[in-house]
């Protein structure tokens, strides 16, 4: 048996899902035809209370169309030195925006409005680049699944609208922490200008992301997404996975959190873990004892047929999804035990 917690993107669609791929309806995206794909994108819109939306192959791409759209060349983006922005998008501020970076010290990768408010650079200062928006992460994958406080998100909304501040949303993973706040999508949607959320992981799609604004920012999105490249033509077929996910993959995402809890207290009672970080939602990260690295560890737990990812020298994630069951659970305990 192999066991995969590398990521909850390694998941396989449900024979449902893919019965609801077979009975798309599909035309031309680039044309904005594809009745299935507009159809997703109303929907995700409407859950947020937002204008429109945009279909999109990836998280990276909907945050770098986000960016694109807020910033100009000379920008600033403000943001947690954690972010999924900063780290993993291969540099794309940079080379899609011409933007530069404040990256700030926060509580696991949430920032205080105290502290982007301390990061604006002055705007009369020829020096230095033009601080033009702020992006936050929920929930922060490299913060071991953290979720923010909403009254939090509100009093940074409050500081970028008195600085004239773009807000946006990097909810690769919000609706893990929905369903664990009960915060409503509604007000999200309130207080970004774009959201962007991924149906390709904890939902169990396949592929695909959608960035939410206004009218008008996503018809400039749209522009930018096709000179990435990005124009799809038949995506009704993916699209339908996201309508099933939307409808029926939502509230289990609690399973994927609980059995991540177990994982933490069973990880907590293991020699070679020194520190298993706070788990809110399906993400667990440990600190490996006696300065084990994790390279060495993750080759170990793969000889073993236990799939797992460093995060850094001597950190290990493990991500739960809708793929990892109670019986894989049992399996990675023996694993623990020998």
């Amino acid at each position: 048996m192999i066991i995969d917690l590398r990521s909850d993107t390694v998941t396989k669609p449900t024979g449902a899902m893919l019965e609801a791929m077979l009975k798309a309806d599909v035309g031309d995206n680039v044309f904005n035809d594809d009745p299935t794909v507009l159809q997703l994108e109303q929907k995700a819109a409407a859950m947020f209370g937002m204008e429109s939306a945009l279909f999109c192959v990836s998280g990276t791409m909907t945050n770098q169309l986000a960016i694109r759209i807020h910033c100009s060349p000379g920008s600033e983006v403000i943001c947690d030195k954690l972010s999924h922005v900063y780290l993993y998008e291969g540099g794309g501020i940079a080379l899609n925006a011409f933007s530069s970076t404040k990256t700030l010290e926060g509580d696991r990768g949430r920032i205080t409005a105290a502290q982007v408010e301390e990061a604006i650079n002055n705007k009369n200062d020829i020096h230095l680049p033009v601080s033009r928006m702020v992006s936050l992460e929920n929930t922060m994958n490299k913060g071991g699944g953290s979720i923010y406080n909403f009254k939090e998100i509100e009093n940074i909304k409050e500081v970028c609208t008195q600085n004239k501040l773009k807000l946006h949303l990097d909810g690769a993973r919000i609706f893990n922490a929905l369903v664990e706040t009960n915060d409503s999508p509604l007000s999200y949607g309130k207080v970004f200008d774009t959201i962007s959320i991924c149906l390709s992981k904890g939902l169990g799609c396949p592929v695909g992301s959608l960035l939410l604004g206004s009218e008008e920012l996503i018809t400039q999105a749209r522009r930018f997404r096709k000179v990435m490249g990005g124009g799809w033509r038949q995506a009704g077929f993916l699209a339908a996975c996201g309508i099933y996910a939307l409808d029926h993959q939502i509230e289990r995402l609690k399973e994927d959190h609980k059995r991540a809890k177990e994982i933490g207290s069973l990880l907590s009672k293991q020699e070679f873990v020194a520190n298993v970080y706070p788990i809110e939602t399906n993400i667990v990260i440990f600190e490996l004892a006696n300065k084990m690295h994790a390279s060495d560890f993750v080759a170990q737990m793969s000889a073993r047929g236990l799939l797992c990812s460093g995060f850094g020298k001597h950190l290990v994630r493990f991500v739960t999804h809708l793929d990892f069951t109670d019986v894989q659970m049992e399996a990675l305990e023996e694993v623990f035990r020998k």
